[in-house]
């Protein structure tokens, strides 16, 4: 029978079915970061187990890191300090490849993974991490789990897990200048809510997603979970094939024709198939507490059954959100911190100024993103127009009791949540793209770009 992608990868990586109806899946690849990763490996050296194969094991420094220039092992995040000086020790100790502060390859875990090619066409990679599906975009069966997951999938290269559905959703159409992947991924989940994957098994196809970059695939994949989805997936390409060629974990040469063969097959079935047409989007900012809280930049606050939303994000219906004054403007995290989405928000910045009263800042996804873009002179132009340029990791996209933009501040932000609290405490967060967030900084407002002056 036609198989999707999602199908064929989890049957060639199936070891059994368990008693409970459960597969026992093949992981490949693991990545592990310095806030729960410590807590896995230290579990499996306290059982005196050592990692099945360490060699298929990563481990990054991005979560509690200080991202202030000059930083050192010390963190403003409480206990953080003792969390990175212990992944550390358990990761030598494990002769776990490590990235640490002052690696060249550093940054945000899932960056890391797709910029070393850790993460592949057709493995299976996990990560004690929500956003491991942003690397779907590479074709790569990506998915976070837990931290005692992370330790038997270490001990024993398996994990025992019930096969999800299959859902698929189609982009096409013509796609606006000022349109990019965070705007079709919150257009998405505004439009057919939070909950619509329901721990499905997301491929995202169509015209439009062809045309897009890795980069920006990687935007769409990163952000699946927060419409509940179990993982993202993308067909590779010979875009796929271009991004991977020559990076530092990339077979030589690389196996296009297998590759090239990982795909849905033609009348591969699905639970649930969506098609939008890209035509109708415009740039989207949240309006609320939810991803699914969104709406046009250029619009107003719709009127809905949430009135403690509404007296948390400080907004009433009707609202127009043109008039919403930001006190900040951040462009990080592992959704919009690459490169491409720095090159963008830096060519609206060039020559103008951040408004007065804003506090900005720009922290690169990685050191590999921060070195090129200030070979680009990137950093330059983020510094003129009063950027804070700052050191890579997951910095301010998560408040865990260290540094933020100030209590009860409105941020807008091109990070992935916008929970209540989620940036700092009475934190009021508008998720948008590098291309508004950047143009929002300038005005001091809410403000797409072709909203700008």
């Amino acid at each position: 029978m036609p198989e999707t992608l999602f199908d064929k990868l989890w049957k060639s990586h199936t070891v059994c079915q368990t008693d409970t109806g459960e597969t026992l899946l093949y992981i490949d690849r693991i990545t592990l970061h310095e806030r729960t990763g410590t807590i896995a490996l230290n579990a499996l050296a306290d059982r005196a187990i050592a990692p099945r194969h360490p060699n298929n094991i990563i481990c990054v420094m991005d979560h509690i890191v200080d991202t202030r220039p000059g930083r050192t092992d010390a963190t403003p995040v409480p206990g953080g300090e003792a969390f990175i000086t212990s992944t550390r020790s358990a990761a030598h100790q494990f002769g776990i490849k490590l990235y640490d502060l002052d690696d060249p390859g550093q940054g945000i875990s899932h960056l890391v993974s797709a910029e070393q090619a850790f993460a592949l066409p057709g493995l299976t990679l996990v990560c004690p991490d929500s956003h491991t599906c942003t690397l779907g975009a590479l074709g790569t069966l990506a998915f976070g789990i837990g931290t005692s997951q992370a330790e038997h999938a270490m001990a024993t290269s398996t994990l025992p897990l019930t096969k999800p559905g299959n859902m698929r959703v189609i982009f096409n159409g013509s796609l606006r200048q000022d349109v990019t992947a965070k705007d079709l991924i919150l257009y998405l989940i505004a439009n057919q809510g939070a909950g619509i994957a329901n721990g499905r098994a997301v491929e995202f196809a169509g015209e439009v997603v062809s045309r897009l970059g890795i980069e920006e695939r990687m935007t769409l994949c990163n952000m699946a979970v927060e419409f509940s989805a179990f993982t993202a997936i993308i067909a590779p390409d010979d875009k796929t094939m271009a991004y991977l060629e020559g990076k530092c974990l990339a077979p030589e040469p690389l196996p296009r024709e297998k590759w090239a063969a990982f795909h849905s097959d033609r009348d591969a079935g699905f639970d649930l198939d969506i098609t939008i047409d890209v035509s109708r989007i415009s740039p989207q900012v949240t309006w609320g507490t939810s991803p699914e809280h969104a709406t046009a930049a250029s619009g107003c606050v719709p009127e809905q059954d949430l009135e403690h939303v509404y007296r948390y994000i400080g907004l009433r219906p009707g609202q127009t959100l043109a008039d919403v004054s930001i006190d900040a403007a951040y462009i990080g995290s592992c959704t919009n911190a690459r490169l491409t989405d720095l090159r963008a928000a830096a060519a609206i910045l060039k020559g103008r100024r951040v408004a007065p009263g804003v506090r900005a800042l720009c922290v690169p996804g990685s050191r590999t993103i921060k070195a090129q873009a200030e070979a680009e002179g990137l950093d330059q132009v983020f510094m003129a127009a009063g950027f804070e340029w700052r050191e890579p990791g997951c910095g301010m996209c998560f408040y865990a009791g260290g540094e933020h933009l100030g209590e009860n501040s409105r941020v807008i932000s091109t990070t992935n949540r916008n929970f209540e609290g989620r940036q700092g405490p009475g934190v009021k967060s508008h998720l948008a793209s590098p291309l508004t967030v950047a143009a929002s900084a300038i005005t001091g407002r809410i403000t797409s770009l072709s909203m700008l002056d």
